[in-house]
């Protein structure tokens, strides 16, 4: 009996250990270039993967901004008065909503505009952000990313917020 312990043991640790270089493998691999991070991004919240989500920022990264449309601030403004247009937030607080939500999660990233110079990187899409099936918000968005010792990591990130099916512009 003792040595089926001993072998459940070990194989216990043998795959603690394996998931454990896994994780390690994915990071090294999700931020290999931006494409990486992107697809990465996308998995983590489809899957509510809020650690490998959270590898993707710099660890410093603080700024998550979500500028409201006007319609978008109206109505958040019937729930809530002193709404801000700017909502001043971070992937630590993403990261969360994204583990701890029950529903079902698709981010759906489009025209996708990348500028860099292997250094840094700005990229311009798109996005429809679906939660259970259903578009519940729509606008552009933009990641400002840096490639340090360790991969391409998102340094900030910003997204403006419109309704759903709601007109807007495409140009200042």
């Amino acid at each position: 009996m003792i040595p089926m312990i001993r072998f459940i043991s070990t194989l216990a640790f043998a795959s603690i250990a394996s998931a454990n270089a896994l994780a390690a493998s994915t990071t090294v691999e999700d931020t290999q270039d931006v494409d990486h991070v992107m697809h990465a991004f996308h998995e983590a919240v489809v899957h509510h993967d809020g650690e490998r989500l959270s590898a993707l920022f710099l660890p410093q990264a603080n700024l998550f901004l979500n500028v409201l449309s006007d319609d978008r601030l109206a109505a958040a403004r019937v729930k809530s008065p002193n709404a801000p247009k700017v909502r001043v937030s971070s992937p630590a607080e993403f990261a969360h909503y994204v583990s701890t939500t029950k529903s079902a999660l698709d981010p759906v990233h489009s025209h996708l505009q990348l500028l860099s110079d292997g250094i840094v990187a700005t990229v311009y899409f798109d996005f429809v952000f679906n939660v259970d099936g259903k578009a519940t918000n729509v606008g552009n968005e933009t990641w400002q990313l840096v490639k340090g010792e360790k991969g391409w990591r998102i340094a900030a990130l910003t997204y403006s917020s419109r309704i759903p099916g709601a007109q807007h512009a495409t140009s200042p």
